[in-house]
């Protein structure tokens, strides 16, 4: 069925429960041994700036990226590169703009961060509810693909094998979060990108050996193999349906771009540095470590297409999710040896170790809003030991459900959910966190507006979109209550978020503002400077 070897599944299956052992004892070993909030939270900032880059990135590179990414290559060629470079450059934007405002002002929560200037529970709950709507559907499409993935690699059919996968996959995620906190998540993902980044790499060279180190005959017999010749390096075929292709492009491009480099599982990682010098260092990491991955992901997808040909993807996957996988298998030839099988099991299990890392990641950015933002903040001083109990008690209430609505959806196409994550980071997010670092006259009513507003905006349209119906490859095919033109929401939603902060704030009249201003002074060389570590 996979064109798989049962000598590479059997060694895939092994290698799977062989790592998800060994990552559940380094979080067990890792994780923190007393209740101390700094240690739980931050691992004490006591990773190197290249081992918290690598953190960085493995938190920023989900396996939707890996796996979607790879397919709109495989399938749609020039729009599928670019979305590759587009998620370089959302990291890059953070690097550049975000990353040393966001750690001084923030302590362990983007909440933290808000309330730098704008102290209040409001504040706080609000970023709780904006984190979970940003990541619960990036969880969703991790697990439900999670099953889908493992059931292809191993050569198993059937709903109750696809569904098992889900929840033993959900549950030692949410171990790995609960046990392991900051620090045993980071080394996971940090195991994650080196085996992603060096397995990859070996497959690219494989790639380019098979057709003489030449990039210009890769993409050219990718045009043949096609389907529809050069229009697969041309701009505009994955948006081709609509009425407004390269509107929709655009659209689509920003949404990554500003909305993937604020999602809260992220962002976190910021307060994990211990100066501003070291979140510019470990910055610097993260980005060559995803500009190394968009290399290797657009070789593999674009290889998939010339070697097997877009029809035979388009068939396993109508939506290209086993590209990175086809084309890596199909890298080896027809005869594949004891060490590419080797080779092929290190791929497989990059992968497998890519979904673990990316939704225990998520998982923990949530329960830690919730144990620090909605729960401590209730009484004036809650004890380490309660908070850090609440977290864990977090990701067991964020994870159970999130598992339960994984096996619901399983069957329905996954690209709506990452798109709403990401239009929900690029239109309530961004603009709160651009506003509430850089802008002095900002109320606490105009963050409220941005990020609630933000948020209700892209839960309104989504539905919309044709992403969701109108079309076979939609969540919803049967269906047909498209309405709204375009693949994301960004082209209203975006420019609506930051209209929302701006006529909070407006509204909150200007005495109101002043006196932000003032508090905002306050804490300016804290925040833009790094000149006092001040905690909320």
């Amino acid at each position: 069925m996979t064109g798989f070897s049962d000598s590479a599944q059997a060694m895939s299956l092994v290698a799977f429960s062989a790592v998800a052992t060994l990552t559940l004892l380094l979080c067990v070993m890792t994780g923190p041994d007393r209740d101390d909030l700094d240690e739980f939270y931050t691992g004490y900032s006591s990773l190197s700036p290249m081992r918290n880059g690598l953190a960085i990135a493995g938190d920023y590179i989900s396996a939707a990226t890996v796996l979607g990414t790879g397919g709109v290559i495989a399938l749609f060629g020039y729009d599928g590169v670019v979305l590759a470079l587009s998620t370089a450059l959302s990291l890059m934007l953070l690097m550049f703009l975000l990353a040393e405002p966001l750690r001084n002002a923030g302590r362990f929560t983007m909440g933290d961060a808000f309330a730098r200037r704008m102290p209040g529970r409001a504040v706080r709950i609000a970023a709780c509810l904006v984190t979970l709507a940003a990541l619960l559907p990036l969880m969703l499409v991790q697990l439900a693909g999670a099953g889908q993935l493992l059931a292809f690699i191993l050569g198993f059919d059937g709903d109750t094998l696809k569904t098992g996968f889900i929840i033993g996959l959900g549950m030692l995620m949410i171990s790995y979060a609960a046990i392991g906190g900051m620090k045993g998540t980071a080394l996971i993902q940090i195991l994650k990108m080196v085996m992603l980044l060096g397995s990859g790499a070996v497959v690219a060279v494989l790639v380019l050996h098979r057709f003489s180190w030449d990039p210009g005959a890769l993409f050219d017999a990718a045009a043949r193999q096609s389907g529809v010749g050069r229009d697969f390096l041309n701009p505009g075929l994955e948006f081709a349906a609509g009425p407004y292709p390269r509107i929709d492009m655009i659209t689509s491009q920003l949404a990554v771009v500003i909305g993937g480099a604020c999602l809260p599982h992220v962002t976190m990682r910021m307060y994990t540095a211990s100066s501003a010098r070291q979140v510019r260092r470990s910055m610097s990491w993260a980005v060559s470590s995803v500009a190394v991955f968009v290399l290797v992901i657009t070789v593999v997808g674009v290889g998939a297409t010339a070697m097997i040909g877009r029809e035979v993807i388009a068939e396993a996957d109508p939506q290209g999710n086993t590209a990175y996988l086809l084309g890596s298998r199909a890298a080896f030839g027809p005869e594949v040896s004891t060490g590419e099988t080797f080779l092929f099991t290190a791929v497989t299990t990059a992968l497998f170790l890519t979904l673990l890392a990316s939704v225990a990641g998520m998982i923990l950015a949530c329960a830690n809003s919730l144990a620090h933002d909605v729960f401590a903040t209730r009484a004036r001083s809650t004890a380490p030991h309660r908070e850090i109990l609440t977290a864990r008690v977090s990701a067991l209430a964020v994870g159970v459900p999130t598992i339960f609505l994984a096996t619901l959806i399983q069957h329905r196409s996954l690209q709506p959910l990452v798109i709403l994550s990401f239009c929900v980071g690029a239109s309530a997010l961004a603009p709160a966190l651009v506003y509430s670092l850089f802008w002095r006259r900002y109320t606490r009513t105009g963050l409220l507006c941005t990020l609630i507003g933000g948020t209700l905006t892209v839960l309104a349209l989504m539905p919309g979109t044709n992403l969701v119906s109108g079309s076979p490859v939609s969540a919803f095919p049967e269906a047909d209550f498209n309405w709204l033109p375009f693949t994301t929401t960004g082209l209203v939603s975006i420019p609506a978020g930051f209209a929302f902060g701006w006529l909070g704030t407006v509204v909150s009249g200007r005495g109101k503002a002043e006196e932000q201003r003032r508090q905002y002074e306050a804490v300016e060389g804290w925040i833009l400077a790094g000149a006092v570590r001040k905690e909320t």
